[in-house]
């Protein structure tokens, strides 16, 4: 299988996934959006071009699910090659690194409903072949998928299978002659369902054998139900799946038999790092919406451009895009990174190895860009006022669209538990040094406490720096009260998982946008004052999210003395005097405002 890794990443370190909770790293060792190579940038510039060229102008048709117009769509797509760029060379495809295909789906997010099938029939419909077909199987669907003349589809929910994926219904068992499987049950919710060609399939052999099968559409027993009415990405086609002794030879096997549930998780991290990225698109253009009809839109006399409040909106999404967009390519790079030490003939597995081990991060890329595109939607409706709520504009549609990416992938709930779940298990297999950081930060808890984080050091970014140390040391005090408590059944602590699970987010998402800000520092970027300021805005929230959330972690982990001293700990090193957040958001938003866009 050939890897193509570009020279960005030669530089970039292979961080072992969540080590950001304890480790701080260099700027030069992350790859940020300004690291991209000619050829990316030039890939990026065609996706996006494609997208308001030919996605934005048939947003209408799409939307009316007018027949052959999305899957013309994706055929159009494929002629620039972009749905063959994770499919090896040697199968038709492109066979390209995970930044590229990062940003072919960050820039074809612009209309929501083709950036659903496009990501349905690429990602999770097409890789589970790459990864785990046979040879044969390659050779006969992977050509198709990259050409379009076949659309992907991936079937794994069930109505009473949503989020507990391995409950599933369907079941599977070997025909007398041990020729063929036979499938009954259904499937709920299939992307692409209506047209898709080829059907990833989950199902359990003989009732407990979690295992994936590959189902062609006009396999006899195999029937598509009716397009679901959904609330947002209307241009999609989303129908269930009927199996009723549904017949397909044993060479459609997809893997090992009882070991679908490695599928299915595997193939989920991805569909999560790039559904990360295409939130960064979506609310880059949503954001240029705001910008443009807060310049138009007139009140009182002026643009309401120019009123604070509404400043204070375009701030907020900028910001929040920022976090977003430096935590996606900063984990993409390290995926990049950490394949391009594998030979060019390395096994799928092996590949697959690279990638789950940041399945941490692409939780918290799904979790963080799903809402910050929420909120940056939302915002773009409320700056519009009675024209964002009605569907001649497009900010109704981007608002009724941003709302499934909390669900899909996995919902936010589920992510939240995996991300602080993946850490504790990593730290008591030892292979994540936490718990010794939580001891290690006991003792220094004898010490006299530090000054205030406002103190000291002016340099560009010094606060925000000393902040970020204090964040983990607040997050690792929780972490270690809440493991003490509740130990092995921590897990059923759902609310405090969730706790924890924010504050590590939020130290991801500081430190990333923090590392992104110092590298264009250095570099003297035009963006540069603009980056720290960013960074200082969302450096308050930051300590907001994880001084609440770690209060509650605390207050459901302790009490009576054990609680009164933890309180002063937290106390201590949230600590800050605040900086002014208003005369910032100001500057940040007159900044994009004069540029009409989102300035990075």
């Amino acid at each position: 299988m050939s890897i193509s890794t570009p020279d960005s990443v030669a530089s970039i370190l292979a961080a072992p996934g969540g080590s950001f909770l304890l480790d701080d790293r260099r700027p030069e060792e992350v790859f940020t959006p300004e690291d991209l190579t000619e050829e990316q940038r030039q890939i990026a510039e065609t996706a996006d071009r494609f997208a308001r060229e030919q996605l934005l102008t048939v947003a209408d048709r799409v939307e009316a699910k007018e027949p052959g117009v999305l899957r013309s769509l994706l055929v159009q797509a494929a002629e620039l090659g972009f749905t063959s760029v994770d499919i090896p060379e040697q199968y038709g495809g492109l066979g390209l690194d995970k930044v590229t295909s990062a940003l072919v789906a960050d820039h074809l997010s612009a209309l929501a409903s083709f950036s659903t099938s496009f990501g349905a029939h690429t990602g999770i419909g097409t890789l589970p072949i790459v990864w785990y077909g046979t040879e044969e199987q390659k050779r006969r669907y992977l050509p198709r998928l990259a050409s379009a003349e076949w659309v992907a589809a991936y079937a794994l929910s069930e109505s009473t299978s949503g989020s507990d994926a391995m409950n599933i219904r369907t079941r599977a068992t070997l025909s007398p002659d041990g020729s063929e499987y036979i499938l009954n049950g259904e499937k709920m919710w299939i992307t692409n369902a209506g047209f898709a060609d080829i059907f990833t399939v989950f199902a359990k052999l003989d009732g407990d054998k979690f295992s994936a099968f590959l189902i062609e559409r006009t396999t006899p027993g195999l029937t598509i139900g009716k397009e679901e009415h959904k609330l947002g990405i209307r241009g999609s086609s989303t129908c269930p799946l009927i199996l009723a002794d549904c017949r397909i030879p044993t060479a459609n096997l997809l893997g090992e038999v009882g070991k679908g549930h490695h599928i299915a998780f595997n193939i989920l991290n991805v569909g999560r790092f790039k559904l990360g990225a295409a939130c960064v698109g979506g609310a880059r253009l949503a954001i240029e919406e705001s910008i443009r009809y807060a310049k138009d839109r007139v009140a009182f006399g002026k643009p309401i451009a120019s009123f604070g409040l509404i400043q204070r909106k375009i701030a907020r999404s900028v910001v929040h895009l920022f976090a977003a967009e430096s935590m996606a390519y900063r984990t993409i790079g390290m995926m990049d990174a950490a394949l391009a030490t594998l030979p060019v003939d390395a096994a799928p597995r092996e590949i697959q190895k690279r990638i789950e081990e940041y399945a941490v991060e692409c939780s918290i890329l799904k979790v963080f860009g799903s809402e910050m595109l929420g909120l940056v939607a939302d915002e773009l409706v409320q700056i519009m006022g009675g024209y964002g709520y009605v569907e001649d504009y497009p900010a109704e549609r981007f608002y009724r669209d941003a709302r499934i990416n909390r669900i899909f992938e996995g919902t936010n709930e589920i992510n939240r538990m995996i991300i602080t779940g993946w850490l504790m298990k990593r730290a008591m297999s030892g292979q994540l040094p936490l718990l010794a950081a939580i001891r290690k930060l006991m003792d220094e808890l004898m010490q006299p406490p530090s000054f205030d984080v406002s103190a000291g050091d002016d340099a560009p970014l010094a606060r925000e720096t000393a902040l970020l140390a204090n964040l983990r040391k607040i997050t690792l005090v929780a972490a270690g009260a809440a493991s003490e408590r509740f130990m092995t059944a921590l897990a059923d602590q759902q609310e405090v998982m969730a706790d924890l699970s924010d504050c590590i987010t939020a130290i991801f998402a500081l430190e990333s946008s923090l590392l992104r800000a110092r590298k264009l520092t250095a570099a003297h970027a035009p963006t540069a004052t603009l980056a720290q300021q960013v960074c200082a805005v969302f450096a308050e929230e930051a300590l907001s999210t994880v001084e609440s959330s770690a209060r509650r972690v605390l207050a459901a982990a302790n009490d009576g003395d054990a609680l009164t001293t933890r309180m002063a700990v937290l106390r201590r090193f949230a600590k800050s005097t605040p900086i002014d957040t208003v005369a910032l958001s100001r500057q940040i938003a007159q900044i994009c405002i004069d540029a009409g866009k989102y300035r990075f």
